[in-house]
């Protein structure tokens, strides 16, 4: 049998599995999500050791260390996994909901309602988390999932998948509601990306060539979840203090992460009094920053290209930049923002009001760092991921995103 075939087979037996997820009660499928945080608990050991086989092969091949860290998994990020879970049953239902509804004029009865997308397929890189949010978070919205990891963290994604299954049969619900696609080579995630007809809806997580490859190349219909070249303006009228405890939170807090910081703009007549201090405590941080001639008076500061501008880092580097005015720091994110989460530090309500209408970023913040654009903090749970384009879904995507709508017309004997 080809891989293509096999993955087709997986699909096939989501799509029978999503069946009965999808009539599934509330009760049911929260039972599974806590009996899925405690067996990976209880099962640490098996995960952790496939996850030390992963991070070891990774550690010869010579992987990036921010790559690493998306990799290891700890019993604390194992505990934060599960806590995930149990968050995700804690949530309302989203199936279900009523979105709008009632008596038209004619006397029909109309509600539309929330329903599961069926089969969702995930592609994503490195990280073994997203293994266990996405199948709670797809479990929780009545969608089977189909899971493609890289192959880097291959043992880890078994090693979780394998857990997760046993625990959904345990709870009296199909265990191919949760899979991984069959096959380690690039022709399994082809073989997804055109499972069109037996997979709904496709969501790749991870670097920009792994979503530009799977937004160009599939035939199933894709959610993109998008790179975070994320800006921190710190506007004439900032409070400083507010200002450095915000910029060095979003740039160093976690670096490998897409809501990290990638770039500092600092209004002209603030930059005497700021940027002393916001270089000390980015290089005591370990941060390089890759500045513009104000900020290249620094020692340490490296002159910033074109290609800083537009790079998301994921590591301890930030392109830094003073900005005459509000208005320039608005064309300089413009140009440069991949529209994930922008922030502006201000006591200027004007000046807040105007980045936030003219800043068109899935994620606008005001005095808050960008680190706080994720479905968890947002009260969400464990997200799936943080889209960027503006169909169907935007943001941090929790369970409502993850289902879309059916019309329940409700007659007596209405004719037309």
């Amino acid at each position: 049998m080809s891989i293509a075939d096999e993955v087709i087979d997986a699909a096939r037996a989501a799509r029978v599995a999503s069946r009965q997820l999808g009539l599934a009660t509330r009760a049911t499928k929260d039972a599974a999500l806590h009996a899925m945080a405690d067996a990976l608990l209880a099962r640490s050991a098996e995960v952790l050791e496939g996850n030390a086989g992963d991070v070891e092969a990774a550690e010869q091949g010579g992987t990036p260390p921010n790559i690493i860290d998306r990799l290891r998994l700890t019993p604390e990020r194992l505990e934060g996994m599960a806590q995930g879970l149990r968050d995700v049953a804690g949530l309302a239902d989203p199936v279900g909901e009523v979105v709008r509804g009632g008596v038209l004029a004619n006397g029909l009865e109309l509600r539309q309602v929330r329903v599961p997308f069926g089969v969702v397929g995930m592609i994503y890189e490195a990280r073994p988390n997203v293994t266990a949010d996405a199948a709670g978070i797809c479990l929780k919205s009545g969608n089977a999932v189909l899971l493609r990891g890289s192959s880097s963290a291959r043992r880890s994604n078994a090693a979780i998948v394998t857990v997760l299954r046993d625990a959904v049969a345990a709870a009296g619900l199909p265990a191919d509601v949760v899979q991984l696609v069959p096959g380690d080579t690039h022709d399994s995630v082809k073989a997804l990306m055109r499972a069109r007809g037996f997979v709904d809806v496709l969501i790749p997580r991870g670097g920009a060539g792994l979503i530009r490859s799977v937004v160009e190349e599939s035939t199933v219909p894709v959610i993109e979840t998008g790179v975070g070249n994320c800006h921190v303006y710190v506007d004439r009228a900032a409070d400083l203090e507010k200002a450095l405890a915000i910029v060095v939170n979003a740039k160093t807090h976690r670096t490998s992460v897409c809501n990290a910081a990638e770039s500092l703009l600092v209004h002209a007549d603030v930059a005497g009094a700021f940027l002393p201090r916001v270089v000390a405590a980015l290089q005591e941080a370990g941060v390089t920053l890759h500045g513009d001639a104000a900020f290249g008076a620094y020692d340490g500061v490296e002159p910033a290209t074109d290609e800083d501008w537009a790079t998301e880092y994921l590591s301890l580097d930030i392109a830094a930049r003073v900005v005459d005015d509000l208005d320039q720091a608005l064309e300089h994110i413009r140009t440069w923002s991949s529209q994930h989460s922008d922030a502006i530090v201000t006591e200027d309500q004007g000046a807040a009001r105007r980045f936030v209408a003219e800043v068109d970023s899935a994620a606008v913040l005001v005095n808050a760092s960008t680190r706080f654009t994720d479905g968890g903090e947002f009260g969400f749970g464990a997200e799936i991921g943080i889209s960027t384009q503006k169909l169907h879904a935007r943001g941090p995507m929790g369970l409502p995103e993850m289902t879309s709508t059916k019309y329940v017309v409700v007659g007596d004997g209405h004719i037309r």
